[in-house]
């Protein structure tokens, strides 16, 4: 199978960038000897004092067949990043996607290459440019913040991400176009673009150089409050989709289970637990089914195939809980059956989320 040629495939690199330092012009320079690009540069806003900067930027980008964008005010990363597939989306139809990086010097251009690499040999993948987080070489901050982020998105989104706050990333022309009318417009969108991939793309992991540069001169425009508390809100509000559905579902559950042990309790002796947990479970079942598929999930997987595996997930749960409430209230025979059962489901409900996202609703794209 013969390999296609890099140097013929289009692969735009965009670049936002608010009021940036002197380390744009290098970068844009390294790129040029080394004949990358083109590049989309779009000022997001930036105050005056930097246009000498942009002026300088845009006199070396367009020898390639680079764009320049440029706004007032500031909108925001996320804004930034979408103004800039739109222009690929109407004006480079060709390209295989886009790669993604930062102004302020965290991305070389060898690793910014090794992603545009990958993303053509990837080229429905979404590509994402990792670092190593070492506690003793990264301001504890970064460590600690991307760590916990780490985990919470894992369980939230049902896919394991090394870095979800890496800014280099490579992404296929589809998806890009799909991430133009993605909600977020500052940091909270690169949050969201993983999210957007979840369950519907692959992904590919690139490692790339940690570089944490301690200049004086050195600034980020991440806010650690303001954005940390943005970025866990788009974490949460999927997380508590799923929890409303899942109460609604308890609460039909609950009444429908305690209306039918008053019912089968004198009818089915030892085993009426175990049948109204089967009758209450079908119901609300269905239920929940429904609202994951279209309002939490917002799955395009087959409804067939994504009916069997929630259907065979909902039978294990069932057995399971069926089975652990009928041995506590066995172990247990003054307990509350309503309660223990309360209990013993709201364990089964985190669990139930972590396979529905990874197994039922997943719909990535293979095409």
């Amino acid at each position: 199978m013969l390999m296609p040629n890099n140097n013929n495939l289009l692969v735009p690199i965009v670049i936002p960038s608010y009021e940036p330092d002197d380390r744009l012009i290098s970068l844009l320079h390294d790129f040029d000897d080394k004949a990358m690009g083109p590049v989309i540069i779009v000022n997001d806003g930036s105050s005056e004092e930097y246009d000498k900067i942009f002026a300088e930027a845009e006199s070396i980008i367009t020898k390639r067949g680079g764009k320049y964008i440029s706004y007032r005010p500031n909108r925001g990363k996320g804004r930034a990043l979408k103004t800039a597939f739109s222009y690929i989306k109407d004006n480079m139809p060709d390209s295989i996607g886009c790669v993604t990086a930062d102004s302020d010097g965290q991305h070389t251009p060898e690793c910014i290459s090794k992603i545009i690499d990958t993303l053509i040999a990837n080229p429905d993948n979404l590509v994402l440019g990792v670092r190593k987080f070492d506690k003793k070489e990264i301001p504890w901050k970064s460590y600690f913040g991307n760590t916990i982020t780490i985990s919470v998105f894992s369980y939230v989104a049902g896919m394991r991400v090394s870095d979800t706050q890496s800014g280099l990333r490579g992404i296929p022309f589809k998806f890009m176009s799909e991430l133009i009318d993605t909600k977020g417009e500052r940091f909270e969108y690169e949050m969201q673009m993983l999210l957007e991939c979840a369950g519907r793309y692959d992904l590919t992991e690139v490692p790339i150089a940690t570089i944490y540069d301690s200049k004086e001169n050195h600034q980020t425009h991440f806010r650690p409050f303001q954005d940390s508390v943005i970025i866990y809100r788009v974490l949460g509000k999927k997380f508590f989709k799923f929890v409303f559905a899942s109460v609604s579902s308890f609460i039909v559950d609950i009444l429908l289970f305690y209306l039918f042990v008053l019912l089968f309790k004198d009818v089915f002796g030892a085993f009426y637990i175990t049948f109204a947990t089967i009758g209450a479970r079908v119901i609300s079942a269905v239920y929940n089914y429904l609202i994951n598929y279209k309002f939490v999930f917002k799955s395009k997987a087959s409804k067939t195939t994504s009916l069997t595996k929630y259907a065979l997930l909902a039978i294990v749960q069932m057995l399971l809980s069926a089975g652990i409430v009928s041995l506590i209230v066995f172990m247990l025979p003054n307990s509350w059956e309503t309660l223990v059962k309360m209990i013993v489901d709201m364990i089964l409900f985190l669990i139930s989320y972590a396979v529905q996202q990874r197994f039922v609703f997943s719909s990535k794209n293979k095409s």
